[in-house]
């Protein structure tokens, strides 16, 4: 049992030593949720590229917008981002694409930045996901604490506590 339990401890050990980073590109094509979308969409408006350090690499990937209400669509994330940026009142942090390479890392990244945005943009008081209408997105979010807000014609929000 208890080489088990090293085992365990081994496995998941590069977690204590992570940092988000913000990030000017990725390799999109490793994007499982959202790889249409270029590095420029992803970066520009006030949007944001965040990655899981552990080491010297990237182990998780996030994108967020800072919209100004909660899109349904990836349409509506790109206008809403776009208006929230020129009135500089994007209070609301909009997760649209979570990936990672390393097993715990996709969790890991959620809530480091989320804590990131918490700390360190203080004009944000929400934050949501737009997340595709899949049994592993759900499952996923719910696992680890979020709630369902909205289901959409192609996509669902969840919004984890920013409390």
């Amino acid at each position: 049992m208890k080489k088990f339990q090293n085992s365990i401890s081994n496995f998941f050990s590069w977690l204590t030593k992570t940092e988000l980073v913000e990030l000017d590109n990725v390799d999109i094509s490793e994007d499982p949720i959202r790889p249409e979308y270029d590095n420029s969409f992803r970066t520009s408006y006030g949007r944001k590229i965040y990655g899981l350090k552990s080491h010297e690499n990237i182990e998780g990937f996030i994108c967020i917008a800072f919209c100004n209400e909660v899109p349904q669509t990836m349409k509506e994330l790109d206008l809403m981002s776009k208006n929230a940026f020129h009135e500089k009142n994007g209070d609301i942090a909009v997760a649209y694409t979570v990936w990672s390479r390393k097993r715990g890392a996709g969790k890991e990244t959620i809530f480091n930045t989320k804590k990131f945005i918490k700390e360190e943009i203080n004009t944000v008081n929400r934050f949501i996901t737009l997340s595709p209408l899949t049994p592993i997105a759900t499952h996923f979010h719910i696992k680890h604490g979020a709630k369902l807000i909205n289901i959409n014609a192609t996509s669902q929000n969840f919004e984890y506590d920013f409390n």
